[in-house]
């Protein structure tokens, strides 16, 4: 018998790429979905892609909807969900897909979020490499009851850099990443710089100067990975597609270090991960490659003039940046195969 499953959130584009997902999946039920502001509407109605799911009406987003089930995913925005998880059970899965959860200095969280920290929950990362004990967080995840899902734009820079760092080829005190992020991204409540009369023809950096909020989370991740210690530029940059990131972070060649070493550290580090696909030497990947799938695509280079690695990748922000990211750390949590509901096929043209 599948397990029952609770989405809050259900009517944003994380919780309805959540749903879309979990409706193939074979071992996980829908049977509540929530929301706040739409509390009381059929599903279809905010979600009319959803047809599978037409016989749900979301619910008030309380902890009183939310207990009775096996797995409760949670896809609200930041500071809404440290409160709710309070008061389900321990032994619920809870998995996390903003960024209560996600940041284990509450100094951190103070300067980049601000509000009440609820501290840290086991990271959904599968692939992050353990820098100096070979393990990977998949390995954490065996087991777990509460789980925070990563920042997408953090997982495009993490999942492209982290074994450069882990095998000592590229130095960690001189990162540069700069992103095209789609605007589904910052969610789906209406923005006047998301409206399409002012995106169309145009691209605008945000969060310029270190201010984003995922600078402290990729820090994080590649000390896990082996840096002690993280110097980052991060820039993203709105582009007008409407889901994928395409990362291009560059960082200084170790010394000694060959594109054969390079290329070598990535080999290793991805040759059996289903997600994580290392492109062929000059080949980059697109955004449009991704779109659907729960894949991250990563094209590799070595800059020697400028001594240099160049790293691309390229995701879906909705899958495998959040809602397949999501429903793949819950699948080790419940002792499925960690593949089990999702494609590493995208959706072409």
């Amino acid at each position: 018998m599948p397990l029952s499953v609770a989405v809050a959130g259900a009517s944003g584009y994380a919780g309805g790429e959540l749903l879309r997902i979990l409706t193939a999946h074979p071992d996980l039920e829908v049977r509540t979905v929530t929301a706040f502001s739409n509390a009381g509407q059929p599903l279809v109605s905010v979600q009319p892609h959803l047809r599978s799911l037409s016989h749900l009406t979301l619910v008030e987003t309380t902890a009183e909807n939310l207990r009775g089930h096996d797995v409760v995913f949670l896809a609200l925005p930041h500071g809404k969900s440290g409160a709710i998880t309070a008061e389900l059970p321990d032994d619920v899965l809870v998995v996390d897909c903003g960024a209560d959860h996600r940041l284990t200095d509450e100094a951190d969280w103070a300067t980049f979020y601000g509000g009440e920290f609820f501290g840290a929950w086991t990271y959904g990362l599968p692939e992050l490499l353990h820098g100096g004990t070979g393990g990977r967080q998949r390995d954490e995840l065996v087991g777990a009851k509460r789980i925070a899902v990563p920042g997408c734009n953090v997982t495009a820079i993490t999942l492209g850099l982290a074994p450069g760092v882990a095998a000592g080829v590229v130095e960690s005190t001189d990162i540069v990443s700069v992103l095209a992020v789609g605007p589904s991204g910052a969610g789906k409540a209406l923005k006047t710089h998301l409206l399409a009369s002012e995106m169309l023809g145009s691209a605008s950096a945000y969060g310029v100067g270190g201010t984003h909020r995922h600078v402290p989370e990729v820090q994080q991740n590649l000390r896990l990975a082996g840096a002690t210690e993280v110097r980052l530029s991060f820039t993203p940059v709105l582009v007008p597609m409407a889901r994928g990131i395409l990362a291009t972070t560059t960082a200084t060649l170790a010394p000694g270090v060959s594109a054969h070493d390079v290329r070598a550290a990535w080999e290793r580090a991805y040759a059996a991960e289903p997600f994580v696909h290392l492109l062929p030497e000059g080949e980059f990947p697109r955004t449009a490659d991704t779109i659907g799938a729960n894949t991250c695509l990563i094209g590799l280079a070595v800059d020697e003039a400028a001594e240099r690695v160049v790293v691309v990748s390229a995701l879906d922000n909705l899958v495998k940046g959040t809602a397949g990211a999501a429903v793949q750390a819950a699948n080790l949590a419940l002792g499925l195969a960690e593949t089990t509901g999702l494609s590493v096929d995208g959706v072409a043209p």
